[in-house]
């Protein structure tokens, strides 16, 4: 993986006045975003490095602040204000949470806060790392811009388009499919009403980020999700939806562990009990229903 640079390149006029504008209004990239009801602080961190805004977001900037006078943001002619000398543009209700409806009318389920993201000098998406010394830190400033610029940067072959970020492992709650120190590749889940039944997701609360495999859908704020692990020793626990903050899909993982050579022991002892008239199957099923899972609440 290749650490990313951080060059600065000069900004154009229009990226001033748009830094001018949110400083007038006293935002920031992830407050803007938020205003403005995107799900991403992508868009206005391109725009804030550099980029030209599109005609679609013009009108997103008009819509949402009416007197902002785009003579003066687009070509730097006249008073930021339409008809005003001072104060605050007027602001609307357009801006929509991610705990309320989306456009089809369908309850959007998540966190409800805006995904604080870092981009390359052309714009582009990073891929954050989160190591271990750092997760602490993220559970509570997981949404801070500051903070996520902080984090390690790469680019990883195959996790070039849409929102990922990396997780390094801590214990054995996932062994043998995880170990510690492996590192996760996620993508970002926007609406877990959409997460995929059985699948690992690095779930982030306010008091921890933990690896998890989610085996039911998650519905609403007012429900339980039930989290649960690979090893066998730990004990399956419910988890308040409300407590969550961020999902992330495992989508594939980096690791320093290979696997070994198949254990011949193990294929001579299944030669011994075909000998001895066993039925392969009927072993299989007998050490299954005896495995043991009671085990202590372990998170």
């Amino acid at each position: 993986m290749e650490r990313l640079s951080n060059e600065v390149e000069k900004l154009s006029p229009v990226t001033v006045r748009v830094q001018e504008l949110f400083d007038h209004l006293g935002l920031n990239a992830s407050s803007a975003t938020k205003a403005l009801g995107y799900n991403t602080t992508s868009k206005l961190y391109k725009i804030l490095q550099g980029s030209e805004p599109s005609l679609p977001t013009l009108v997103d900037f008009q819509r949402k602040w009416p007197e902002l006078s785009l003579d003066w943001l687009v070509l730097g002619e006249g008073s930021m204000l339409r008809g005003r000398t001072g104060g605050a543009a007027a602001t609307s209700d357009r801006a929509v949470s991610g705990r309320t409806a989306s456009a089809k009318g369908l309850p959007v389920v998540n966190g409800g806060k805006v995904l604080a993201i870092t981009v390359d000098k052309d714009g582009n998406d990073n891929l954050e790392l989160v190591p271990i010394h750092a997760q602490a830190g993220y559970a509570v400033q997981h949404n801070e811009a500051v903070f996520v610029q902080d984090l390690p940067r790469y680019r990883v072959p195959g996790f070039e388009h849409g929102k990922y970020r990396a997780f390094e492992v801590a214990g054995d709650s996932m062994e043998p499919t995880l170990n510690h120190r492996d590192i996760v590749l996620c993508s970002y889940v926007d609406n877990w009403r959409l997460l995929v039944p059985d699948d690992m997701y690095v779930v982030v609360t306010t008091q921890s980020v933990m690896l998890k495999r989610i085996r039911q859908r998650i519905t609403d704020l007012d429900s339980e999700v039930l989290l649960h692990s690979d090893n066998a020793h730990r004990r399956p626990y419910p988890l308040d939806v409300a407590d969550l903050t961020e999902l992330w899909q495992v989508r594939g993982y980096l690791s320093t562990y290979l696997p070994s050579a198949p254990d011949v022991t193990i294929e001579r002892l299944w030669e011994v009990i075909e000998a001895l008239g066993f039925d392969k199957g009927e072993v299989r099923r007998h050490l299954d229903e005896n495995a043991p899972n009671a085990a202590p609440n372990a998170r």
